[in-house]
C-alpha cells in the first residue's frame, strides 16, 4: 500500500512539475484533443447488433 502511494505521489509530482511551464492555451489544447479523438471514435463504433440469444442470459438473471 505505501509503495502504491509513493508511486502515486512521485507520478503526480512529475505531472505538476510538467504543467507548470505551459501556457494556458497548451493546457486548453491538451484537454480538447483527447475530447476530439473520443467524438471521432465514438462516431466511428456501431452500436452491436443483439441477438435473441445475447438477450437469453440477462433476462434469465432478473
Amino acid at each position: 500500500m505505501l509503495l502504491r502511494l509513493a508511486y502515486l505521489a512521485v507520478t503526480n509530482t512529475f505531472s505538476l512539475i510538467r504543467l507548470l511551464p505551459m501556457s494556458e492555451r497548451e493546457k486548453e489544447i491538451e484537454i480538447l484533443v483527447p475530447r476530439h479523438q473520443l467524438t471521432v471514435l465514438q462516431r466511428q463504433a456501431t452500436k452491436p447488433a443483439f441477438t435473441p440469444h445475447d438477450r437469453f442470459l440477462p433476462a434469465g438473471l432478473r
